[in-house]
């Protein structure tokens, strides 16, 4: 396996002791991972643009989408890792 960041080896850390300590880091966990933080990205700031714009909130939106970058980094790690 790939040595991963600090980030997203706290994530898989967290996943396997929330199975009481008896899971295992495996591809499968590191793809049910990364789809998880895909999901929670587009949550925090979805792909369009538009509702943005509509409402005003240029500012929360650029906060946003440095978090939703930073949670694609890790979910492209997590993928990445073998």
């Amino acid at each position: 396996m790939t040595d991963l960041s600090p980030a997203a080896q706290y994530i898989v850390n967290a996943a396997v002791e929330s199975g009481g300590g008896y899971g295992r880091a495996t591809p499968v966990l590191h793809a049910r991972l990364a789809a998880a933080l895909r999901a929670a990205a587009e949550i925090v700031a979805p792909l369009s643009y538009e509702d943005v714009w509509t409402d005003g909130r240029i500012l929360q939106y650029e906060k946003h989408d440095s978090v939703r970058e930073k949670l694609l980094a890790i979910a492209d790690e997590l993928e990445g890792a073998k």
